[in-house]
């Protein structure tokens, strides 16, 4: 993906960044520093890659506040990721680290999730985790939480406030290596559908930046429509529906960044169309879907997980409580790639085509500590946390 530079953005040392970074000498050599596993996820980051505001930052005494900021709790994974949080806090709250875990919802209001964050300040949070709703609208609320003291740290999408901790993967990358998957599929030549997911979340247009820089090199590939799933299932449905009622000629491949995967290929099959290849992220309903109907569904993509967003969130934010000192505003996590021979190994017995509420488990921890360590000046181990506690995915199903 080195040939991707997006709209905005210029190399630096051999890193494609974008121009609101302070990406000086210095800041590109920490990047450089990082082990490889970590420092190539940074090529082409659409993100604004700055120095960490807490690489100073004072361990707050205990018991903490956790206090959440959520945008959107309108479908399964959003919710998911919100009770992982709150099954990871609550260890800490049993020890005596955390006094208590609040959650507030916006539900895409970018206003009402500002006057939120202001009231955790009021509250006196120790600390505020997020899914923003907006790249840019929170910031003014984010530096009243820095001035208070107050980290604000963020998952599933990047802010450009210089006063946050993000939590985040290079879903340029992503969108781009789809694409580019696609094309392999299609041996270079087809007509694909674009479903993305919630108009003006930070993640999407990252998303779609990556795959229109490798649609410009895959001129084979043709765009039928762009539409909007939402990241809801419903909503995926309705407007696959509509794409294929309206458009008969044949569509071979859908790309998409959701969990709605199943969804998807239900609509082509109940629309008597042939099973196109579907990218996105791994799901338990779609799992069951392809062991129940093995040559309706085909998959080539990644698992961007509920439980391993929550998992990162909760470990970065307690490392700088802790004092641990991030080295940069913006962690990348990879995501794990799942292609369509690895199905057999993420299903689970519990997984049906109705198990929208069931996500997947990797099979060992896709962010070891032996690279989160990379990303702090001082590191040392979360207190209450191991991989191996993680309930597996049909614990309580």
């Amino acid at each position: 993906m080195k040939s991707i530079l997006l709209a905005g953005c210029a190399a630096a040392i051999g890193l494609a960044l974008c121009p609101a970074a302070r990406a000086d000498n210095q800041m590109a050599a920490t990047i450089k520093s990082l082990p490889p596993a970590l420092s190539v996820l940074y090529e082409a980051a659409p993100q604004a890659i700055q120095p960490s505001a807490y690489d100073n930052f004072t361990p707050p005494p205990k018991p903490w506040k956790w206090c959440h900021s959520e945008s959107y709790q309108g479908n399964p994974w959003r919710v998911a990721v919100t009770n992982e949080l709150r099954r990871l806090v609550q260890k800490l709250i049993d020890k005596g680290i955390v006094s208590s875990f609040e959650v507030s919802d916006s539900n895409g209001d970018v206003s009402q999730q500002i006057n939120q964050i202001r009231t955790f300040i009021d509250k006196n949070c120790t600390i505020i985790t997020s899914v923003a709703g907006s790249t840019t609208a929170l910031n003014d609320a984010i530096a009243a939480a820095y001035k208070a003291g107050i980290p604000y740290v963020t998952a599933a999408g990047s802010v450009t406030s210089p006063d946050a901790i993000n939590v985040d993967s290079n879903y340029a990358r992503w969108g781009y290596d789809m694409i580019k998957d696609i094309a392999t599929d299609l041996h270079g030549k087809g007509r694909v559908l674009m479903v993305e997911g919630i108009a003006g979340n930070p993640i999407v247009a990252q998303e779609r930046a990556g795959a229109d820089a490798a649609l410009k090199e895959e001129p084979g590939l043709k765009v039928v429509r762009s539409v909007n799933g939402n990241w809801t299932a419903n909503v995926t449905k309705t407007v696959v529906f509509q794409t294929l009622a309206t458009n008969p000629s044949p569509i071979d491949a859908v790309w998409t960044t959701g969990s709605e995967s199943r969804v998807i290929a239900e609509a082509f099959a109940q629309a008597g169309r042939p099973a196109p290849l579907i990218t996105g992220s791994i799901t338990g309903d779609a799992l069951g879907y392809w062991k129940a109907h093995p040559n309706r569904y085909r998959f080539d993509g990644n698992a961007v997980l509920p439980g391993w967003t929550a998992q990162t969130l909760f470990r970065v934010g307690v490392r700088i409580l802790m004092g641990e000192q991030p080295k940069l505003n913006t962690l990348m996590i990879p995501i794990p790639v799942v292609h369509g021979s690895d199905l057999a190994a993420w299903y689970q017995p519990c997984m049906t085509p109705d198990s929208v509420s069931v996500f997947p488990v990797p099979p060992k921890d896709p962010f070891p500590d032996s690279l989160m360590d990379a990303y702090f000046a001082k590191p040392a181990p979360v207190p209450t946390y191991s991989y191996a506690d993680v309930p597996p995915a049909c614990a309580g199903h």
